[in-house]
């Protein structure tokens, strides 16, 4: 593996310092850029792509959502690891959905840090179990009422609803398992009963169909 090359977001300066500096106590990992919001960040990649964004969710001008959903649009194979703090759960999901491959709580360790640049680096999703727990609870119970909705519409089981409630949500398999500590191939098999329950055949269809169902 070479020099994974890692672009920096944050409108705190003195966290872009601080991170910057725990990155590069890897040999392996170097800090080609920072940038204070999402317009720099985009500036800077297109003046040198790196292999990794790791950016702040909350920023002025161009947040680290929208920045996601940008950035997805016009490099798909860049990494981008959002930071966030524990309470901000919708900014997460919008993230994902934009395309984001995971994030990490700002207090996060030094050697944690380096693991997850290095594991977006591979393509594998980071989601934090305490938060991931959260967010699963968040959108999946935030009422009883909906959850009652697709259970006696589709005669869903708890698992089910979970699961059709992170597919209204946009969250890919890989998302799922990880936020649900099940396996790709377990969430696709619920996928796909869901799906038979729904009477629809994708992953599109399912979105809508569970949307409306919940309003």
């Amino acid at each position: 593996m070479g020099t994974i090359k890692v672009l920096l977001v944050d409108d705190q300066k003195i966290l872009l310092d601080g991170l910057k500096a725990i990155l590069e106590t890897d040999p392996g990992i170097e800090v080609i850029s920072t940038a204070l919001d999402g317009n720099m960040a985009i500036e800077s990649i297109e003046r040198q792509t790196p292999d990794v964004v790791l950016m702040d969710i909350r920023m002025p001008e161009m947040n680290g959502v929208e920045c996601t959903r940008v950035i997805k649009g016009k490099w798909p194979r860049l990494a981008v690891l959002v930071l966030t703090t524990f309470d901000d759960e919708k900014y997460i999901v919008d993230a994902l959905k934009n395309g984001a491959c995971g994030y990490i709580l700002k207090d996060i360790s030094g050697d944690k840090l380096i693991q997850a640049v290095k594991d977006a680096y591979n393509g594998e999703n980071i989601l934090p179990a305490k938060v991931a727990a959260r967010i699963v609870q968040k959108v999946s119970g935030r009422l009883d009422s909906p959850k009652d909705k697709l259970k006696k519409a589709l005669g869903l089981s708890e698992r089910e609803v979970e699961i059709a409630v992170m597919l209204s949500q946009g969250f890919t398999n890989k998302q799922i398992a990880s936020a649900l500590f099940i396996s790709d191939g377990t969430v696709k098999n619920y996928t796909s009963a869901v799906y038979g329950k729904l009477g629809v055949e994708d992953r599109t269809a399912a979105a809508i169909k569970i949307r409306q169902l919940l309003e």
